[in-house]
C-alpha cells in the first residue's frame, strides 16, 4: 500500500525486522515472560506513535526501537531497559499515561519512564534555567541509573540522525552533547559511546576541522595498517609460544581526541605520536587475570623499550567508573611511540559497556565498587547543595572531567580523589566535620598547609581544631564538589543570621513605601543593586552595605532607570518593547528575535545594538550566532568560539540565530600567525603582499626570531573570510614560510 509516495508495507516489514534484531541481541538475557512484556511494550509504542514521523520523514517508531537496540547491544542492559526505551516518549508525546504504564508493566518501569519524561525537556529551548533541570537529571540518576543510561542512548541516536535537523538545532544539540552528555558517558564507563558522541559533536560544531582530520586519517590508513601489522607480529608469536588465548586490535585515536591535541597542545596532525593504540585482550579467568596481564606486559617490554613515565596501572587500582586496564607506551623499531593496552575479556567488556557489564561481574567484587561510591557522592552533593544551579553544574563538571589520584589514610585505607585535590579535599572526603575543623595536615609525616596539592601514593593525616571555621579563601584551593558544597553551605549559614535581620529591615522599608515584598520586587532589587542572590541582598542590608535611603529611593521608582536602559538597548526599528509586557529578559529576547527569528548583521546598524565578541573576533563569512546580554546588547560569536558550547548549553533561550548581510563591506580585524625559517627580506616580502597586492590595511605586526626560525603575529583589516583566506594563501607562497593560521584577536 502506498500513501503519498510512502510504501507502508515496506515500512511495516522494516519495523518488524528492527524489532527482531533487539530480541536476537537480548539472547538469553530475557526469559519467556520478559519477551512477552517486551512485545506488549512494542505494540503499545507502535500504536501510540502510528501517526508520527521524524524530521527525516521516517516513522517515529524507528527512534524508540533504535534506543532500545543501543541499550542492549552497546550497553549490555536487559529486558526492563528495552521496555522503557521502547516507551520512553509515549507519556510525553502521546495519550499513554504513567498509570497505564504502571498497570501494564509494573512499578519499576513506571518509575524509570517517569524519570525519562521529567528530563525530556532538559536543555529545551523554552527553558530559561537548563542547569537547574540538569540537577533533576542527576536526582533521577542517583535513584535508578537506567534512567540516565536510556537518556544517553536516546541522545546518541539523536546525534546519529542529526543531519535532518536545521543548522541552529544541530549546533545546540551538538554543543549540549559535548558539554555534558559525553563527559557523563565517560564517567559511567561508556567509552565507545562517549567517543562517538564527541566525534559526532565535532562533526557538527566544526565540520571543516572534522573533514580535514578524516581525510588525513584516510590518507595515512594504508601506512598505519602496514605499521601495525609489523609491530604486532613478534608480540603475536611470543604470546602464542606462551600458550595465551588472545585477540589483538589496532585502532586509531578518536577524531575528537586528535582534534584536542591539535587545538589544546598546538601539535600538528603529523606530529601526534600516539595516533593509534594496540589493544591486547586475553581470555583469562578472574582469579589469574591480573597476573596474566602483567605476564603479557613483561613479554611486550622484552620486545620493545617502554617509556617508564607512561605506565598506567588501572588493574591494581581501577578507575571510579570500574575501568580496568594496563597501559604502557613503547618505542617501535621505526622510532615511533605506540600505546599498548592490556586487559582481560571481562575488563574489555566493562570498558566498552560500562555500568551494565560492571554489574554483571559484581559478584567477583566483595568491596563496594567505585561506581557505587561515585553515585553515593552524587546523592550527598544533591542532598546538601544549596548553591545556584550554574555553580552546581560547574562543580559537578569538575568531577566529571577529572583524572584521579590514589592516596592513603594513616591506617593504609585507599582513597580516590580527583587530580589536583588538596589536603583539605581529603579532609572533607573523610567526613564533613573533619573538613570543617581542619587546620592543617601531615603528608608522608611532613607538616603541610591546607592548600597542599596531593600526589598519588601520599599518606595523609589530618590535624583539626574545634575552634576552626570554614573561610572564604578555602574555595580557591578545593576541587571536589563535596568540599565546595560544604564550605559554601557553612559560609552561607553565617550569612543567613545577618540576612534574617536584613530581610526584616527591607520588609519594613517596602511596607512604609506601600510596595509589596513579593518575588518580583526582590528580583528587581537584586538586579538594581547588581547582587548575585536574595541572600546577598538581605545580607548587604543587614550589614549596612545597602543603606535604608537607597531602598526608599528604589521603592519610589528610581529603579525605572534600569528598565529604560534595557528597553533602549534592545530598541527595534518602528517599535519599542511592548509597554504592557513585564520587563523580563525573556520578553526582551522575544522582541529582539522578532517574527523572522533571524538577526541579519549589518542590515541596519540602528535597528539593534550588537557588538562583535572579542573572545573569537568573528568576521563576515564566519558562521555566527547572537547572544543576548543584559549590559552589552547582543554579542556576535562564531559557532566554534571557545565559549559557544557553554553559552548554548546553559543559556539556550538567549541565543539568537544570525547571519551576515551579503553586501556588507566594512573592514573587520583578524589575526594571522606566520611561522617559518628566518631569512633576509622575508618580513619585507610578507608586508609587501599585505599592503600592495591585496590592499589590506595592517593594524600591527610583530616578529620574534630565534635559532633560525621565526614566529610572526599580524593584525589586519579584511572584508570577510574569503578575503582573509586569499591573503593567507598568498603568504603561504612566500619562500621560507612553513605555516600560516588564523588566530583570534584579543
Amino acid at each position: 500500500m502506498n500513501v503519498a509516495g510512502i510504501d507502508l508495507e515496506k515500512e511495516k516489514k522494516e519495523i518488524l525486522r528492527r524489532y527482531s534484531a533487539i530480541l536476537r541481541a537480548l539472547g538469553d538475557k530475557a526469559d519467556k515472560q520478559e519477551r512477552a512484556l517486551i512485545r506488549k511494550a512494542f505494540d503499545l509504542a507502535l500504536d501510540a506513535h502510528k501517526d508520527m514521523r521524524r524530521k527525516s520523514g521516517e516513522p517515529y517508531i524507528y527512534h524508540p526501537i533504535a534506543v532500545a537496540q543501543i541499550t542492549v547491544s552497546e550497553m549490555g542492559l536487559g529486558a526492563t531497559a528495552v521496555i522503557c526505551a521502547l516507551l520512553h516518549d509515549t507519556v510525553e508525546d502521546t495519550d499513554v499515561t504513567l498509570e497505564d504504564i504502571r498497570s501494564m508493566f509494573g512499578e519499576t518501569e513506571a518509575k524509570i519512564i517517569d524519570g525519562l519524561t521529567k528530563i525530556e525537556n532538559v536543555f529545551d529551548q523554552s527553558s530559561s534555567i537548563q542547569a537547574e533541570n540538569f540537577r533533576k537529571v542527576l536526582l533521577t540518576l542517583s535513584d535508578d541509573v537506567r534512567v540516565i543510561l536510556i537518556k544517553l542512548a536516546d541522545r546518541l541516536h539523536n546525534m546519529r540522525t542529526l543531519d535532518s535537523m536545521r543548522r541552529d538545532k544541530q549546533l545546540k544539540i551538538a554543543s549540549e552533547t559535548l558539554f555534558l552528555y559525553a563527559p557523563l558517558a565517560h564517567r559511567l564507563g561508556l567509552y565507545s559511546i562517549k567517543t562517538e558522541m564527541e566525534d559526532l559533536g565535532l562533526m557538527y560544531t566544526e565540520p571543516d576541522v572534522y573533514e580535514e582530520i578524516i581525510t588525513k586519517l584516510k590518507n595515512t590508513e594504508e601506512v598505519r595498517r602496514r605499521f601495525i601489522s609489523r609491530f604486532i607480529h613478534p608480540i603475536r608469536n611470543s604470546l602464542n609460544e606462551q600458550g595465551f588465548q588472545f585477540d589483538i586490535k589496532g585502532r586509531p585515536k578518536s577524531i575528537y581526541s586528535i582534534y584536542n591535541k591539535i587545538k589544546v597542545k598546538g601539535i600538528p596532525f603529523e606530529e601526534i605520536f600516539d595516533i593509534f593504540a594496540i589493544r591486547i585482550i586475553i581470555d583469562s579467568p578472574p582469579e589469574t587475570e591480573k597476573a596474566d596481564c602483567w605476564r603479557v606486559y613483561s613479554i611486550i617490554t622484552d620486545i620493545y623499550q617502554p617509556s617508564p613515565d607512561r605506565l598506567r596501572d588501572w588493574i591494581s587500582t581501577p578507575r571510579a567508573n570500574g575501568y580496568e586496564s594496563l597501559h604502557t607506551t613503547v618505542m617501535s623499531p621505526t622510532g615511533k611511540w605506540v600505546e599498548v593496552q592490556i586487559r582481560s575479556s571481562r575488563m574489555d567488556e566493562i570498558a566498552e559497556k560500562g555500568l551494565a557489564a560492571h554489574w554483571r561481574y559484581k559478584e567477583h567484587d566483595d568491596a563496594e565498587s567505585g561506581i557505587d561510591e561515585w553515585l553515593h557522592k552524587i546523592r550527598e552533593m544533591l542532598d546538601h547543595s544549596d548553591s545556584n544551579a550554574l555553580e552546581f553544574i560547574n562543580d559537578f563538571k569538575l568531577n566529571l572531567f577529572s583524572e584521579e589520584i590514589f592516596v592513603f589514610t594513616p591506617k593504609g585505607e585507599l582513597k580516590t580523589l580527583p587530580s589536583g585535590s588538596s589536603a583539605l579535599d581529603f579532609a572533607f572526603d573523610i567526613h564533613s566535620e573533619v573538613g570543617m575543623s581542619c587546620i592543617g595536615a601531615k603528608v608522608n609525616n611532613k607538616l603541610v598547609p591546607l592548600s597542599h596539592k596531593l600526589k598519588s601514593g601520599d599518606q595523609i593525616e589530618i590535624l583539626s581544631s574545634s575552634k576552626q571555621k570554614p573561610k572564604e579563601d578555602w574555595l580557591n584551593f578545593v576541587v571536589t564538589a563535596k568540599a565546595r558544597s560544604k564550605i559554601k553551605s557553612s559560609l552561607k549559614e553565617e550569612k543567613r543570621q545577618i540576612a534574617d535581620v536584613g530581610k526584616e529591615i527591607l520588609e519594613k522599608k517596602l511596607k512604609s513605601a506601600k510596595v509589596a515584598m513579593d518575588q518580583n520586587a526582590i528580583n528587581n532589587l537584586i538586579k538594581h543593586f547588581k547582587l548575585p542572590s536574595a541572600l546577598d541582598l538581605f545580607y548587604s542590608i543587614g550589614e549596612g552595605i545597602i543603606k535604608p535611603d537607597n531602598i526608599q529611593k528604589y521603592a519610589r521608582g528610581e529603579q525605572d532607570s534600569w528598565y529604560k536602559l534595557l528597553r533602549n538597548r534592545f530598541k527595534r526599528s518602528g517599535s519599542d518593547v511592548s509597554e504592557d509586557k513585564p520587563v523580563t529578559l525573556e520578553n526582551i529576547v522575544q522582541e529582539v528575535r522578532g517574527k523572522s527569528d533571524m538577526l541579519v548583521i549589518g542590515e541596519d546598524m540602528q535597528k539593534i545594538d550588537y557588538k562583535l565578541a572579542t573572545c573569537c573576533n568573528p568576521i563576515p563569512g564566519d558562521e555566527v550566532f547572537g547572544f543576548v546580554t543584559i549590559n552589552d546588547g547582543i554579542k556576535i560569536h562564531k559557532t566554534n568560539c571557545p565559549n559557544a558550547i557553554s553559552l548554548m548549553s546553559n543559556y539556550a533561550y538567549r541565543i539568537v540565530k544570525a547571519r551576515w548581510m551579503n553586501q556588507q563591506q566594512i573592514a573587520f580585524m583578524a589575526g594571522i600567525r606566520v611561522d617559518g625559517i628566518d631569512d633576509v627580506g622575508i618580513v619585507n616580502n610578507i608586508t609587501r603582499i599585505i599592503s600592495n597586492e591585496l590592499n589590506v590595511n595592517m593594524r600591527s605586526i610583530s616578529f620574534d626570531s630565534h635559532d633560525g626560525v621565526f614566529e610572526g603575529n599580524i593584525m589586519v583589516f579584511v572584508h570577510d573570510t574569503h578575503h582573509l583566506t586569499e591573503l593567507m594563501q598568498k603568504i603561504r607562497e612566500v619562500k621560507g614560510v612553513t605555516a600560516v593560521s588564523r588566530v583570534d584577536s584579543k
